[in-house]
């Protein structure tokens, strides 16, 4: 019994080493990791704010008149040209006004005949000494007084005239008209405060209006010659995420910082052929503010982030990973700028893996990487 137990226990022996030997083998299989070269580039550093679009001109249509709503010649939304009728008041009030005005100008040209008359008659009298010199005052002041009533009904008929041209509302530029907030029948005003009739839009050229910061209007105040500024292209991006296909300009900067936000608020204009930005639209101004040179770069996916804390895991020349805190600056594109804790030609892992621990082995995979992403988007 001895001699055949003997064999069964070195056998059961053998195969528990030989268990764990594969387990210990399997504890030691080292992982593959992508990992990347840390860059360096100059690197532009875009400012980005977030815009309204208005039009080149944003004309209210207010009435001049008062009257009723009489008929609206206009299609809603579409584009008017100048001196294009809009709306027309009813204006027979205002036709009576004419009417009286003309016959009060014919009145006074048959005053001022009569005084011319009158004046032709008695000056030969008066130099004949057969009528006084104060008749003959008395009939030039006459007649001069006259001609000033001819003046003021003159003056009564234009302004009935214009009074009645009001009454006919019209665009005073090309662009596009909105939604009449006033109906067929209804009464406007032209009191102070009335609610407009329409407004119209030119869009050829757009003016969009950003806020920036005070500390912002500082910072490129500084470091930007006002040619620089009026030089800069300025572009934008709409709310899908498309960037505008024509650059625009700095323009103008307000006069004032708003004490209520601390802002300044700015204007660019954008040439819009295509007619796509109209006034209200929401849009992001991105312009180049300045440049890093020589900056370190690393993506995004090789930098974890806790709080306020930065880590990268670099992986030495033994394979060996090794967590390291760094400093960063912005992100521009795809990537971190890294101001501390790496240098150019350092390998980082790409976070994410679950099988990165710190000092563990690993088999590095050298994956290419475009640190062209820079450019923002």
């Amino acid at each position: 019994m001895k001699q055949i137990a003997l064999p069964f226990l070195l056998a059961s022996a053998s195969f528990i080493i030989s268990c764990k030997s594969k387990t210990t083998e399997i504890g030691t299989v080292v992982p593959e990791v992508n990992v990347v070269e840390v860059g360096q580039k100059n690197v532009a550093v875009y400012a980005e704010y977030v815009g309204q679009a208005f039009g080149e001109s944003d004309v209210e249509i207010k009435p001049r008149v008062e009257g009723w709503i009489q008929s609206i010649h206009f299609k809603e939304g579409s584009v008017v040209q100048r001196g294009q009728l809009l709306y027309v008041i009813q204006d027979d009030e205002l036709r009576d006004r004419e009417q009286s005005a003309v016959a009060n100008l014919a009145q006074a040209n048959i005053m001022l005949a009569k005084n011319k008359s009158d004046l032709d008659r008695v000056k030969p009298l008066a130099d004949m000494n057969a009528l006084s010199k104060r008749d003959l005052d008395a009939a030039q002041a006459n007649y001069d007084a006259q001609l000033q009533a001819i003046e003021s009904a003159k003056a009564t008929l234009n302004n009935a005239r214009t009074q009645l041209g009001y009454s006919r509302v019209i665009s005073p530029i090309t662009g596009i008209i909105g939604i009449s907030k006033v109906q067929v029948g209804d009464y406007v005003r032209k009191s102070v405060g009335e609610q407009s009739l329409n407004t119209v839009s030119a869009v050829g050229d757009i003016r969009v209006r950003f806020p920036i910061t005070e500390s912002d209007y500082l910072r490129f105040k500084q470091q930007m010659t006002r040619s620089q500024v009026s030089n800069m292209d300025v572009e934008f991006v709409l709310n899908d995420g498309t960037v505008f296909p024509e650059k625009g300009k700095i323009d103008f900067a307000n006069r004032e910082i708003d004490p209520t936000t601390g802002s300044i608020l700015i204007q660019a204009m954008v040439p819009n052929k295509s007619q796509l930005l109209r006034p209200g639209q929401y849009v992001k101004a991105r312009f180049k503010s300045s440049e890093i040179a020589n900056a370190v770069l690393v993506p995004q996916q090789a930098i974890n982030q806790m709080q306020n804390v930065y880590m990268a895991y670099v992986v030495d020349d033994s394979s060996k990973v090794i967590p390291k805190p760094v400093q960063v600056s912005i992100r521009t594109g795809g990537n971190w700028v890294v101001t501390e804790g790496l240098k150019p030609g350092d390998k980082v892992a790409l976070v994410g893996n679950a099988l990165i621990k710190p000092g563990m082995m690993v088999r590095p995979v050298l994956k290419s990487y475009s640190y062209d992403s820079t450019q923002a988007k």
